[in-house]
């Protein structure tokens, strides 16, 4: 029955939506703990809303960030890795896993910060 034309789910991209949902997800608490823990006088000096104007900007920055940050993975991940032991071989298929992303949604995350507070 599946080979009908109709069988098929709407979201035609089913990795896609789950890397975008898990990464929005990421750069939401990043947000809201860089909104909520940071000392700096930016951040601690800022109001409420403005706090409240910075996380409606942080979290679609940080997922763009983390966006751009995969298609880089995607980009320039190597094939083949040499290391010196299995502890860096490891550490090398965790960076690129999450590597990139991760860095991304940061500084998306952080420069909405600075756009928004900053003065």
């Amino acid at each position: 029955m599946s080979d009908f034309e109709g069988s098929q789910a709407p979201n035609d991209n089913p990795a896609l939506s789950k890397s975008v949902v898990t990464w929005g997800i990421a750069a939401a608490v990043l947000s809201f703990a860089a909104l909520t823990w940071n000392n700096s006088p930016m951040v601690a000096n800022a109001s409420f809303l403005q706090k409240a104007l910075a996380f409606c900007l942080c979290t679609p920055m940080g997922l763009a960030g983390a966006l751009l940050g995969d298609g880089f993975r995607k980009f320039a991940r190597p094939d083949v890795m040499f290391t010196s032991g299995i502890g860096a071989l490891v550490w090398q298929k965790i960076f690129w896993r999450i590597g990139p992303q991760t860095i991304g949604c940061a500084v998306g995350v952080f420069t909405a910060i600075a756009l928004v507070l900053g003065k």
